[in-house]
């Protein structure tokens, strides 16, 4: 597995690097781990996310925070500083849980739970894709699923993340975890005890990744934003 640490320009291009890299493991590219990190608050949507149930426009538009839309599934959210984001791009056969997408979760949330256990503890995969300390979830996760691999990707929360900043720019999820007891986004979101450069080190040594990458799939990442990413209509399609 290879290793990427890299934040492209702009919100648009980091959204659609994520595709690309599965997109080239399709194609004979290899399995990877990305971290990357967004300097200010942004707002991305899960592919079939409704920007009227998740999003305050008119508060985006105020601020000047921008509106995006990923293209896994999942719950919308919040970028800003505080907030690493990680992506794995794995084989279907490197273990059998992985072709089921419910044990797939399983399986990358309880190495995630275990390289993280030094930090805190006891860390809880609650429903089959977020991840909880104290009863407060610090980490939301997607999937993109295709024929011999599948992207999935999260965020982390950590120190100097503001989830106040969370119930301005974002609704109440019409659908909501049972564990959540209708708290409101800052009294349902904590942050770990930690830096990124400590929590990307440990995410590399539970994959074992070695290698970095060398050559990411530019031209493909210019493709996709040109063609999706930066178009108002995938990001409002719905």
């Amino acid at each position: 597995m290879q290793f990427l640490d890299l934040t492209l320009p702009t919100l648009p291009a980091n959204l659609a690097l994520d595709e690309a890299l599965l997109l080239a493991a399709e194609d004979g590219g290899v399995e990877c781990l990305r971290v990357w990190h967004w300097p200010s608050q942004a707002v991305v949507l899960g592919a079939g996310g409704k920007v009227g149930d998740d999003v305050d426009v008119a508060a985006c538009n105020a601020d000047g925070v921008p509106i995006a839309r990923r293209s896994s599934g999942g719950g919308t959210v919040l970028l800003g500083p505080g907030c690493l984001l990680y992506s794995l791009v794995l084989r279907f056969d490197r273990d059998p849980m992985l072709s089921d997408l419910r044990a797939s979760y399983r399986y990358i949330l309880g190495n995630i739970v275990e390289s993280l256990a030094s930090i805190a503890s006891p860390l809880t995969i609650h429903g089959f894709s977020d991840l909880t300390w104290q009863g407060r979830k610090f980490s939301g996760n997607a999937q993109q699923r295709k024929r011999t691999h599948l992207l999935h990707h999260g965020t982390l929360l950590l120190h100097g993340f503001d989830t106040r900043a969370v119930s301005r720019y974002l609704k109440l999820p019409p659908r909501r975890p049972e564990y959540r007891h209708d708290r409101p986004h800052d009294e349902f979101l904590t942050h770990l005890p930690t830096d990124a450069a400590t929590l990307t080190q440990l995410l590399r040594e539970i994959w074992h990744v070695d290698q970095t990458m060398s050559a990411w799939p530019e031209a493909m990442v210019e493709q996709l934003v040109a063609e999706r990413y930066d178009q108002a209509e995938w990001v409002f399609r719905r």
